[in-house]
Formats: C-alpha cells, structure tokens, sequence
C-alpha cells in the first residue's frame, strides 16, 4: 500500500551516499531565507566549513529557491557523506514537488546518487586488495 503524500505539512525524500542516509523534509511553511535543521541544529554549526555549507545549498541556488526551510535527519557515514546524501535529498525533495526542475538538477548532477562504497575486505589481505608484503626468508 502506498503512502500519501498529500494534505502533509512537508515534501519528504531520502538521499543517500556511501553509508550516509539523510531524510529530507522540505516545509510548506512560509519561510524568510534559507532555514535548515540538520539532526536539531542549525545547518552552519552542524557543517563548520564554509565549503561543505555552500555545496549543501547547490541543489538551492541551482533552482533560485531563497526562501526555504528544510528539516534533516542524516546518520551513518562521515561528514563528506553526509553532505552529498543531504544534497542527493534536497534535490529529490524539490523534485518531488515540482516536476519541471528535472532538467536542472540532472544537468548539474544533483540527482544521481554516487554509488562508489568502500569496498569489503577479503580473507588473507590486510586491506581490500591489499596483499601482505613478501619475504624470502
């Protein structure tokens, strides 16, 4: 059975990359400047770096979206994993919303999840690939 999504305060979707998982909530409310909640703190104290924030909002300035408020939740992962699974859900959630946008997300690569994971380690390897160095003696 599928859920609705009508007649909710929000446009839900999920973004994902290497074990990062964030779900995105686009707000219907009327919202002055860009409002995101990252795990119940703000985006700029969650994300300290002023390059991880403005590449969080590249899905946003990329559809001219200024007024927004987002609530996210993310686990799993590293900080740079998080950051590219919130800006894969930005990008769905919007697109959710608003077909039309498709063009313009695809186009900058918003919506394509970056399936690249770390890969497992096998029996006999100290790594992944990596063989135990080889002595004569």
């Amino acid at each position: 059975m599928a859920k609705k999504t009508e007649n909710k305060d929000y446009v839900p979707a999920v973004g994902k990359r290497k074990s990062a998982v964030a779900r995105v909530r686009v707000l219907k409310q009327s919202a002055k400047g860009i409002n995101i909640t990252i795990n119940g703190r703000d985006y700029k104290e969650y994300f300290a770096y002023k390059d991880w924030q403005d590449f969080l909002l590249k899905p946003l300035k990329a559809i001219g979206q200024n007024d927004v408020a987002l609530s996210i939740k993310v686990h799993g992962g590293g900080l740079k994993g998080q950051i590219d699974a919130i800006r894969n859900g930005i990008a769905k959630a919007f697109l959710k919303d608003n077909e039309e946008l498709r063009t313009t997300l695809r186009k900058e690569g918003f919506l394509t999840r970056d399936s690249r994971v770390k890969e497992r380690k096998k029996p006999g390897l100290r790594k992944a690939r990596r063989a135990p160095q080889w002595s004569k003696r």
